[in-house]
C-alpha cells in the first residue's frame, strides 16, 4: 500500500475514453505519471493532455490489449521511460448489444479477446516485473454483471464471469505464496461513458445504461482508492452495483424473471439506431485524426456523480461498528422491554 502523496508509475488500459480515461486522469491529479494504453490515437493524445493538464506525467503507448507481445512491449517501454511500475489498472473492454443468437462467433471471441484476454496479458505482463520485485498493485476493473448475467449482453457477462474467476484464483495463489504483490478488484454500476455511442449493435433502438447512471469520475475515484488499499479482495461501487449482488445470491431465480421482464427495455433509449453509429469492435472509433470522445457518454443529464455506498465500500470498519452498535441498541431495548 502506497502513502497517500507518493507518486507513482501507473498503467491504464483502455485510456482513451471512458473510465479508463477518466481514471487515467485521476491518476495524473495525484502527481503520477501515467502510461495510457489503447488503439485509439485521438483519444489517447487528449487524455495525455487531461493527465498533464491535471498534475501528471503521461505516456502514450497505442496497444491492442488482445496482443500479448503488444502488451509485454508496452510494458517495456514504461520501465524504460518512467521506471518501475508500481500500478497496472485493467479497464479496457468492448461488447455486443444483442441477443445470444444474433452474435456471429467471431464477435463472441473478440469480445472475449478484450474483455477477458486483455486482462489476462496484462495481469501477465504486471506481474512479470512486480513478482521479482515483491512489490506493485493490480486492480481489475469489473461489473455487478460479472455476478449477475443480463439480456442482450452474453458477451460481456460471460467474460466479466470469467474475469471474476481469474481474479478469485490469482488472488488465492498470491496470498499462499505471502507476496508483497496484490490483485483486487472494482465491480462498478451502469457508468455514463461512450461505449452506448461506439459499440456494436443490433438493436431496434439506441442502447443505453440501466438506470440509474453514474458519472465515470465516481467509478475513477473507486479505482484509485482500490489502488492506494489493494489488500480488500473488491470494491462494489454504486448502490444498485450491492444491490444487484446481494439479490442474485439470495433470490436468482427470482431476478431471472425480473430481468426477462424489464431487461430488453430498460437497455434502450426511445431513439431508432442510426446505420452510421461508430464501431469499435474490431478497430478504434477514435483513430488519428477523428472524434475524441472523451469520458463522458451523452447521459450527463441523469447520471450521478456521487452514491453514498461507496463510502460504505471504502469503510467497512466504520459501517459494521455503526451496524453492530445498532442491533446492541435494539437487542438492549427489547431485553428491557421483556423486563
Amino acid at each position: 500500500m502506497s502513502r497517500p502523496n507518493e507518486s507513482r508509475v501507473v498503467v491504464v488500459t483502455g485510456a482513451s475514453g471512458g473510465i479508463g480515461r477518466a481514471t487515467a486522469r485521476a491518476f495524473g491529479a495525484r502527481g503520477d505519471s501515467v502510461a495510457l494504453l489503447a488503439r485509439g490515437l485521438t483519444g489517447l493524445e487528449a487524455a495525455r493532455d487531461d493527465v498533464e493538464r491535471a498534475g501528471g506525467t503521461a505516456l502514450v503507448l497505442p496497444t491492442d490489449v488482445t496482443d500479448y507481445e503488444q502488451v509485454a512491449k508496452a510494458a517495456d517501454e514504461v520501465e524504460k521511460k518512467l521506471g518501475s511500475i508500481d500500478v497496472w489498472v485493467n479497464v479496457a473492454f468492448t461488447s455486443v448489444f444483442a441477443k445470444f443468437t444474433d452474435i456471429h462467433p467471431d464477435e463472441y471471441r473478440r469480445v472475449t479477446d478484450v474483455n477477458y484476454h486483455g486482462y489476462v496479458y496484462g495481469t501477465r505482463a504486471a506481474l512479470d516485473r512486480m513478482l521479482p520485485r515483491d512489490h506493485g498493485t493490480i486492480v481489475q476493473v469489473g461489473s455487478a454483471l460479472a455476478y449477475r448475467g443480463i439480456p442482450l449482453q452474453s458477451a460481456y457477462c460471460g467474460s466479466k464471469h470469467a474475469l471474476q474467476g481469474l481474479h478469485e484464483s490469482l488472488r488465492t495463489e498470491l496470498l499462499h505464496e505471502k507476496s508483497g504483490v496484490s490483485v483486487t478488484m472494482v465491480q462498478l454500476p451502469a457508468v455514463n461513458t461512450p461505449q452506448f455511442s461506439w459499440l456494436r449493435t443490433r438493436l431496434p433502438r439506441k442502447a443505453q445504461p440501466v438506470p440509474p447512471i453514474y458519472q465515470p469520475e465516481l467509478a475513477a475515484r473507486a479505482i484509485v482508492h482500490a489502488a492506494e488499499h489493494p489488500r480488500r479482495r473488491e470494491y462494489w461501487v454504486g448502490s444498485t452495483t450491492a444491490a444487484t449482488i446481494a439479490a442474485n445470491a439470495v433470490a436468482p431465480g427470482l431476478l431471472d424473471r425480473y430481468l426477462a421482464r424489464t431487461g430488453f427495455d430498460s437497455q434502450q433509449r426511445q431513439q431508432p439506431q442510426g446505420s452510421d453509429a461508430p464501431d469499435n469492435l474490431f478497430r478504434p472509433a477514435d483513430r488519428a485524426g477523428e472524434h475524441d470522445f472523451g469520458a463522458h457518454g451523452d447521459f450527463d443529464d441523469q447520471a450521478h456523480a456521487t452514491d453514498p455506498q461507496l463510502w460504505a465500500s471504502q469503510h467497512h470498519g466504520a459501517v459494521a461498528a455503526a451496524a453492530g452498535g445498532v442491533l446492541a441498541g435494539v437487542g438492549g431495548l427489547l431485553l428491557r422491554r421483556r423486563r
